[in-house]
C-alpha cells in the first residue's frame, strides 16, 4: 500500500466523521485544508436521481455564479462580418467560421466556451462529435448561440457556469477557488445548487438530488446535507 504524504495525511484526519454538514461548515473544511501550491478550485458534485438516457430526464442549465469562478475562459465565437467585429470587441479570444471550424477538425481546441450565431450552425454542426464530448457545442438552451454575441461573451468571461448531467447521473462544476471568502464561495454553492433545482425535469421520479459532495482539486471530499444545500 503506498504510503500518503503529510498533507494528504492531514486533510484525511481533518475530515475524518464529517459528513451530511451544512454547506458553510463544508466550504470551511475544503478551504481551511487546500494546501497545495496553486490556488486549487472549489468542485461540487451532484448525484441526482435522473437517468440521462431519457430525454425527459436530461438536466442542463447554466447559472451566473455571484462572486464568479475565479478561472480566466477562453471563449471561442463561430460568427461572420458585424457580429464577429461585436465578438472581438467583447473580448473573444478566437473569431472565426470555416477557418475555425477546419482548425477544430485538425485537432486544436483551445477555448472553455463556443458561441454562435444562429446562421453559423450548420457549419458548427459538423463538430458534433468533437465539440459534443467535451460539452463545448453551442446551444440555444444555455444561450451559446444567440445573436447578441456581446452579451454571451461578456457572460462566459464574467463567471457563468454551464451545466449537463453525465451517464452517471451526476452534474459537477467548479464553483470558485480557495483563495475566495467563505462567503463568497458559500453564495456560489447556493447559486448553484438553485439553479440545477430549478432545472429539474418533469421525468424526475423520486428523490431528485440524492448527493451533494464539496472538495477542492488536490484535497478529500465532504457531503453536504441535502436539504441545507437545497436551501436558500
Amino acid at each position: 500500500m503506498a504510503k500518503l504524504g503529510k498533507r494528504t495525511r492531514a486533510a484525511r484526519e481533518a475530515f475524518a466523521g464529517k459528513s451530511d454538514v451544512s454547506v458553510e461548515e463544508a466550504v470551511a473544511l475544503v478551504k481551511g485544508n487546500a494546501s497545495a501550491k496553486f490556488d486549487e478550485t472549489v468542485e461540487i458534485a451532484v448525484q441526482l436521481g435522473v437517468d440521462p438516457r431519457h430525454a425527459d430526464q436530461m438536466v442542463r442549465g447554466v447559472v451566473g455564479l455571484p462572486n464568479g469562478t475565479g478561472k480566466s475562459v477562453r471563449v471561442a465565437v463561430f460568427a461572420r462580418g458585424p457580429k464577429a467585429e461585436e465578438a472581438q470587441a467583447a473580448g473573444a479570444d478566437i473569431v472565426g467560421a470555416e477557418d475555425l471550424m477546419e482548425t477544430i477538425q485538425g485537432g486544436t481546441i483551445d477555448f472553455d466556451r463556443c458561441i454562435a450565431t444562429p446562421d453559423m450552425m450548420p457549419i458548427v454542426g459538423r463538430l458534433g462529435k468533437v465539440l459534443g464530448p467535451r460539452n463545448l457545442m453551442p446551444n440555444p438552451k444555455v444561450g451559446t448561440v444567440t445573436m447578441d454575441v456581446k452579451a454571451a461573451v461578456e457572460n462566459a468571461k464574467g463567471g457563468e457556469v454551464q451545466f449537463k448531467v453525465e451517464k452517471a447521473g451526476v452534474v459537477h462544476a467548479g464553483v470558485g477557488k480557495a483563495s475566495f471568502d467563505e462567503g463568497k464561495l458559500v453564495e456560489n454553492v447556493r447559486a448553484f445548487m438553485g439553479a440545477v433545482l430549478k432545472a429539474k425535469p418533469a421525468g424526475a421520479k423520486g428523490a431528485y438530488v440524492k448527493k451533494v459532495a464539496l472538495s477542492s482539486t488536490m484535497g478529500p471530499g465532504v457531503t453536504i446535507n441535502v436539504d441545507n444545500a437545497a436551501a436558500e
